[in-house]
């Protein structure tokens, strides 16, 4: 089945035939699919993947092989702080690990401000202890953007109402935008 993709954001594929957008509704569905076979995240329902890929689109992404999601990143920029973006989650389908298409995502995402948005100043997400992908894949964007990334409690797992593992915040930044960084176009 093809869907549109939004105009507003859409880059070429790369050489392997992936292409980053941002997500359309149609796209809800897909996003849900590659969380729930991830076996890992914690799987919200289809109504909030939707509700992501039409009310947050601006601040989500999602990689896209022809027509098909095969991975996403869903974020929003907190409602306290236009600089600060959260990560609220991020997947990539297994046939598509070791490919660097999560990194691709949170810097396509974090690279582009929305027309008469602040560029992302900071990035915001929580991990659990035991999810050491994540730590990794937000550790190395720290890196290669030679910035900060401060880990602090945030919720524990008395703040979860079923059983859930304690959440660290993972603070990076400050980030400087695409535009101000050497060798920019």
């Amino acid at each position: 089945m093809t869907y549109p993709i939004d105009a507003g954001h859409a880059r070429s594929p790369d050489p392997t035939g992936v292409r980053i957008a941002s997500p359309a509704l149609v796209h809800g569905a897909g996003m849900w699919r590659v969380a729930a076979d991830s076996g890992e995240l914690d799987l919200n329902s289809s109504y909030m993947y939707l509700l992501f890929a039409r009310d947050f689109a601006a601040t989500c992404r999602v990689a896209l092989v022809e027509d098909r999601v095969v991975g996403y990143v869903l974020g929003y920029r907190r409602p306290d702080d236009a600089q600060c973006l959260f990560v609220w989650q991020i997947a990539v389908d297994e046939d598509q690990r070791g490919r660097g298409l999560a990194g691709r995502l949170l810097d396509d995402l974090v690279d582009s401000a929305p027309d008469g948005s602040p560029p992302v100043r900071f990035l915001e997400t929580t991990i659990t202890d035991d999810n050491s992908a994540s730590q990794r894949l937000f550790q190395r964007l720290a890196r290669t953007r030679r910035t900060s990334h401060e880990t602090t409690p945030l919720l524990d797992a008395g703040h979860f109402p079923d059983l859930h593992h304690p959440e660290r915040l993972h603070r990076i930044g400050p980030l400087v935008p695409a535009s101000d960084r050497p060798g920019h176009t």
